[in-house]
């Protein structure tokens, strides 16, 4: 698909985790292009979330992307377990890793697209010397650990940076965004050059008792639209 594609990725850390498959099977259906598993490891953020069992289980029942983001200390142990579980990107922070190039190209080695992801207040130059080495970047922003965070909107003119640092390097990345994307601030998103919005709340609130495939394809339609408006 085209990088300068609108595409919405819903983050199931906002879904009903006792029908977290039914879940995915329905954003499938509702038209989601990817699916965002946000990896929790109580140290680098605090929470805990979803490890390779839930994501080797999400591969059983959908065939969109498992845009896997790892949000922890040491990445570098848990590439092989994420890849063999099924994830198809896995997002390390640059944060996290002492040796980013070297994690990066363990996750290519393994097939799989790499991205790196930094925190609001991380400077974009970290990714100066790994460009090459890169599919994807996510800019985060809000400070990562919960959802249903307010969007900082300080976070974009380094998204602006990305894009054009990555055309510098004559590289093609997905830039990737992710923290209180709504309705009012995704297009604010994609005028700064993000292509892939995480959604939560924004994506599952509402969602009636049944046809939540209904209601999650009216919510994806009208982001993307509003992403779409300010190409």
């Amino acid at each position: 698909m085209d990088r300068d594609t609108m595409r919405l990725a819903p983050s199931i850390l906002s879904a009903d985790f006792a029908r977290l498959g039914e879940e995915v099977a329905a954003l499938e259906a509702a038209g989601a292009d990817w699916i965002h598993v946000d990896v929790m490891d109580g140290r680098f953020v605090p929470n805990l979330t979803f490890g390779p069992p839930v994501v080797k289980a999400l591969r059983k029942v959908t065939k969109l992307p498992l845009d896997v983001h790892l949000m922890i200390v040491e990445p570098d142990r848990w590439i092989d377990a994420y890849a063999d579980a099924g994830a198809d990107i896995i997002t390390v922070h640059a944060e996290a890793c002492t040796h980013l190039s070297r994690v990066l190209q363990a996750i290519r080695a393994r097939g799989k697209r790499a991205g790196v992801s930094l925190n609001p207040h991380t400077p974009e130059h970290v990714l100066e010397y790994v460009m090459q080495d890169l599919d994807l970047v996510l800019v985060m922003s809000v400070n990562p650990g919960f959802g249903g965070q307010s969007f900082l909107g300080s976070v974009l003119p380094k998204v602006r940076k990305i894009r054009e640092m990555a055309a510098a390097h004559g590289v093609q990345i997905d830039l990737e965004i992710d923290g209180g994307i709504a309705p009012e601030t995704i297009g604010a998103a994609a005028e700064a050059g993000a292509r892939v919005f995480v959604a939560g709340n924004a994506v599952f609130s509402g969602a009636p008792p049944s046809g939540q495939a209904d209601h999650y394809r009216s919510r994806i339609e009208q982001l993307r639209g509003l992403a779409e408006a300010k190409r």
